[in-house]
């Protein structure tokens, strides 16, 4: 996600292996991180739902790099997995939308090409004179746009969702939330796939994995608390988007010892309260969590006291630049 421009690849590496490393780096990218372990195990995370949704996922990562190749991306950008990751997301979409066969391959392929331009749009969008000061990133707005539209041309061909029958305890689903807000945020409902993203997280970085797990469990009690349906809960469908918006606030986007922390609680909190007057809306996608990273951004442009994260200032782990966002 338009992160710091790595060094150059050795002209004599492999091609396949170059192109290996970015397809990784692209599923890692979904989660803010550029590093090619974690981008195997959220890969490996795909797979546990389904085999053929892994390879949409990787259709659709390899149609957006290709994509942004041709249009002639920085280089850097495309090799840190910064156009694949909105890809692997539609490809996700394109599965559990319309299942695996060749339809579903066509539009992960068409959706994940249409990925770069719709990103080069939001980014023109944002260096407006108007809003080029705020430095908003494009993050997952191309994804929910594209898989938007490929949902609702696609209706004739729909399948219907495919959730676990669960019978338990409150608290039981309450636990099952925790997992499975996390293996949301790529469109499967698992607590086995979400743990294998969840470990991939504190192995990119400590920071990363505490937000992701921060914002997925103060999601889950704010729907305890507000009464929402359980089963929804259960099912992960209510704290995708607060698990992002934890980890954009607080190992990404914001600068400081506290501030990040306190604006990723009320980040997730926000996104948590969003999603949950936002059920039934179809084809929300991670909507929650990019429309609350905006207003937050927003936010810290104008409050003082609140700053952004500059590439290279943590001692921790460099803060990453997101796709879109202005240095």
């Amino acid at each position: 996600m338009n992160h710091i421009q790595p060094a150059a690849r050795p002209s004599r590496e492999p091609l396949l292996r170059r192109a290996g490393r970015t397809l990784l780096l692209g599923f890692s990218q979904i989660f803010f991180q550029d590093q090619m372990l974690p981008g195997l195990l959220i890969l490996a995370a795909f797979a546990v739902a389904s085999w053929q949704m892994a390879l949409l996922a990787l259709l659709g990562c390899a149609a957006s790099t290709v994509t942004g190749l041709l249009m002639r991306a920085p280089a850097a950008m495309v090799r840190a997995g910064d156009h694949g990751f909105c890809g692997a997301l539609v490809g996700a979409a394109a599965f559990a939308a319309i299942g695996g066969g060749l339809p579903g391959a066509i539009a992960a392929l068409l959706g994940g090409a249409a990925c770069a331009p719709v990103t080069w749009g939001f980014q023109r969008f944002f260096r407006t004179a108007l809003l080029g000061p705020l430095k908003l990133p494009s993050i997952t707005a191309p994804f929910c746009l594209v898989a938007g539209i490929l949902f609702f041309a696609t209706a004739d061909r729909r399948v219907a969702p495919a959730y676990i029958t669960m019978d338990g305890s409150p608290v039981a689903l309450f636990l099952r939330s925790i997992l499975a807000n996390v293996s949301q945020v790529v469109l499967i409902d698992s607590v086995i796939a979400g743990g294998l993203i969840l470990a991939a997280l504190f192995l990119a970085q400590w920071k990363v994995g505490l937000a992701a797990l921060v914002g997925s469990v103060l999601s889950s009690v704010i729907a305890v608390a507000t009464g929402a349906d359980p089963l929804l809960l259960g099912h992960g469908m209510l704290g995708y988007s607060s698990v992002l918006v934890a980890i954009a606030m607080a190992a990404l986007f914001v600068a400081g010892s506290w501030q990040p922390w306190a604006l990723a609680a009320v980040g997730a909190l926000l996104a948590a309260g969003l999603s949950m007057l936002t059920q039934g809306v179809p084809a929300l996608y991670t909507w929650p969590f990019v429309v609350v990273t905006w207003l937050l951004l927003t936010v810290v442009h104008f409050v003082p006291g609140l700053k952004r994260s500059r590439p290279g200032s943590s001692d921790d782990a460099p803060p990453k630049v997101h796709a879109g966002e202005l240095s």
